[in-house]
């Protein structure tokens, strides 16, 4: 909060900075002076007829009456957004699109209609890249019924947390019924110091030099084995889902099979995938078997396929960290990688 030398609070903030990110103090309960100050950092998506609506990052809109603000400023994104490789929003999102193409895809306008029978959010969610060219709950309607038709959920995929996120736009969806669920960050690293990680001896045999990634096996299409430790596969993998597993400009999997006398019948250690593009590459799907974890398979499979994008001229990398998945945010953590833009979905309630 902002506060004077003479010790007052004092609104900075007013209509004027819609769309910016704030921080408010607010007075709750007792109006002379012994209530209780309640906080909220946010995008402030409105403010009209004496009513503010500040939009949290999680998506959890926050509606307040201004009489009640004692202190309020608008406040920069987070340092730690801003560590990485210099990328912009609009930039992130074509590549991150490419790494995960769906099977059947339309223009709207400025936004982009994709399905691939309901395998994953991502490739089956509408991207609002620009205007669509219609109102917007024309645009909304056309998404529930293109979707509808497919037999799949509409949903609408928003970027946030970034100079130009789209706070905005999902609160004029919440107007017009839309509800948020699930989010997710998207982070961004420099490759060089992920492909020199130290990989303990259960990374790797030790014949590629002690740094443990010997046992990655990497190949172009993702085989019955890589496939058995994919979670989302859930035991049956439909063309549609191989069709966007393999999608993307240069796509690799890795793969680190179990060792010993059981290997046979429960799969491959671990499992990873990347996705080369220009100076970028993406990490996802990696995962590790329960009986195989806290052993450095993950950085082990993390450092081969960065040497891999290394090898065909990316420099940065990107990956994505659901919110509550407090184990890989540590490891990506340690691997250099930090937050750049939040996103969640929106669908119609």
């Amino acid at each position: 909060m902002e506060i004077t030398g003479g010790g007052r609070l004092e609104v900075r903030i007013g209509p004027t900075d819609v769309g910016k990110r704030v921080s408010v103090r607010r007075l709750t309960g007792a109006s002379d002076g012994s209530g209780t100050f309640t906080d909220t950092v946010g995008i402030l998506t409105s403010w009209n007829d004496g009513v503010m609506l500040i939009t949290r990052r999680n998506g959890e809109t926050v509606t307040l009456q201004d009489s009640s603000v004692v202190a309020g400023k608008v406040v920069p994104d987070a340092p730690a957004r801003r560590r990485g490789p210099a990328a912009t929003r609009a930039e992130l999102i074509g590549v991150v699109a490419r790494a995960w193409q769906p099977v059947e895809s339309e223009p709207l306008g400025g936004w982009l209609l994709r399905a691939a029978g309901g395998f994953t959010r991502r490739a089956n969610s509408a991207l609002p890249a620009g205007d669509p060219g219609v109102s917007l709950p024309e645009a909304a309607d056309r998404v529930r019924r293109w979707y509808e038709a497919r037999g799949l959920t509409p949903y609408v995929q928003l970027e946030t947390e970034s100079a130009d996120g789209q706070e905005r736009l999902g609160e004029e969806l919440a107007a017009l019924g839309w509800r948020p669920e699930a989010s997710a960050e998207v982070w961004t690293g420099a490759l060089a110091p992920v492909g020199d990680l130290p990989v303990g001896a259960e990374g790797g045999t030790g014949t590629d030099g002690g740094t443990g990634t010997a046992r990655v096996r990497l190949a172009r299409d993702p085989d019955e084995e890589w496939l058995s430790r994919y979670h989302r596969a859930g035991g049956a993998v439909a063309p549609h889902m191989l069709e966007v597993l393999r999608s993307g400009p240069s796509t690799w999997f890795a793969t680190v099979p179990a060792a010993g006398a059981s290997a046979g019948d429960e799969g491959p250690a671990a499992i990873g995938r990347c996705v080369v593009d220009g100076r970028w590459a993406g990490f996802m799907a990696v995962e590790v078997a329960p009986a195989h974890r806290r052993k450095g398979l993950a950085r082990a499979v993390m450092a081969a396929l960065t040497r891999r994008a290394l090898d065909e001229g990316a420099s940065a990398g990107w990956l994505q960290v659901e919110d509550d998945n407090t184990g890989a945010r540590a490891l990506y953590t340690g691997m250099g990688f930090a937050p750049h833009h939040g996103y969640r979905y929106f669908r119609p309630a």
